[in-house]
């Protein structure tokens, strides 16, 4: 089996690649990434000079990049985690995630129309539901309702994958996660940043009143589920995979200080950003009776150890605070790694 990964350097990229690399060892990964500023090759440096780990720079909106991987490394199935992700930085900025999330999963869909690629897997977000009010969880049937530029450009990937079934029949499944957290995050995302801050003893951010609900998911499940999607998932249907752990985040940040032992003084309260969402939950019965899946990470053992694994990583997000993780990919790879693309 070959498998083209997008976006395999990124945080649950680079961790589905050691666990499809742990879990699959017979099989080839193509991981193209364009390295962009969550993108960081010092994720994958364990498979340094593993021959079945096979590494691109690239744009998944680059056609002729995307026909020479697949006809090269004869891709059996695609993998899509390629994505701009972070909602803060689609209202300062939609455009580039229109681009990427859209008119990029277009270019994939497309390649792999005319290459006839066996399965595309589409990993998406529970986001491009919206809002959930105070009781119930989203199904796989539930409206979509996104809230972002970021979520918009998801659910319009989204529909644009489960209509190159319909219409062309390509083979295409569709999973959509709950937050995920564990190691290698950017820094950015709610969990390390208040974990890295709270190691400097700096603010810890919080919008609004702390009281937004997020449906946690520990992102070694997350890779289960995905393996187990593209090997049972059935074509054209639709995945919803949750942690069932749904957490308000001043109580997480509350729980990371004290598993830090560091004062709740560093908590500060912030403007709300626009049109942020109330409550996400995600029911993942369908995951589990079609799919065999159920998380295995408990949320209290995995934030912990996600917190023990950053205090003891200060040289990782030291590396990508600073920016001085984009120069691995200069210092380590240009000269090996440019002559790799077909």
């Amino acid at each position: 089996m070959n498998v083209l990964v997008t976006g395999g350097c990124g945080f649950i990229g680079s961790n589905l690649v050691k666990y499809l690399r742990r879990e699959r060892p017979q099989w080839t990964i193509v991981n193209l990434d364009n390295l962009t500023y969550a993108g960081n090759l010092e994720n994958l440096a364990e498979l340094e000079g593993d021959p079945r780990h096979i590494f691109v720079r690239g744009d998944i909106g680059e056609r002729s990049l995307i026909d020479d991987l697949i006809g090269a490394h004869r891709v059996d199935a695609v993998m899509h985690l390629a994505a701009e992700s972070h909602v803060d930085r689609s209202i300062l900025g939609p455009a580039l995630f229109i681009h990427t999330n859209v008119l990029g999963t277009q270019v994939l869909l497309e390649a792999c129309l005319q290459a006839r690629v066996g399965r595309f897997l589409m990993v998406s977000t529970d986001e491009v539901y919206g809002s959930l009010g105070p009781d119930g969880a989203f199904i796989e049937s539930s409206p979509l309702a996104p809230s972002s530029p970021y979520s918009a450009s998801k659910a319009a990937s989204d529909l644009l994958a489960l209509a190159y079934h319909r219409t062309f029949g390509l083979d295409v499944l569709v999973t959509r996660c709950s937050n995920n957290y564990g190691c290698y995050q950017f820094p950015e995302k709610l969990i390390p940043l208040m974990i890295v801050n709270a190691l400097h003893d700096e603010p810890l951010p919080v919008y609004g009143d702390g009281g937004n609900v997020r449906d946690w998911l520990n992102v070694e499940d997350h890779c289960q589920a995905l393996l187990l999607a593209l090997e049972r998932g059935r074509a054209g249907e639709i995945y919803n995979i949750g942690g069932g752990a749904e957490r308000k985040n001043i109580d997480i940040v509350r729980t990371i200080l004290a598993l830090l032992k560091k004062p709740d003084s560093l908590i500060r309260f912030v403007k709300d950003r626009p049109g942020h969402d109330r409550r996400y939950a995600i029911d993942p019965s369908k995951a589990s009776a079609e799919l065999g899946w159920s998380p295995r990470h408990s949320f209290e053992q995995g934030l912990e150890e996600t917190v023990q694994w950053y205090a003891d990583h200060p040289h990782w997000w030291q590396s990508v605070k600073s920016g001085a993780y984009r120069q691995y990919y200069d210092k380590q790879y240009r000269a090996r790694l440019d002559t790799a693309r077909p």
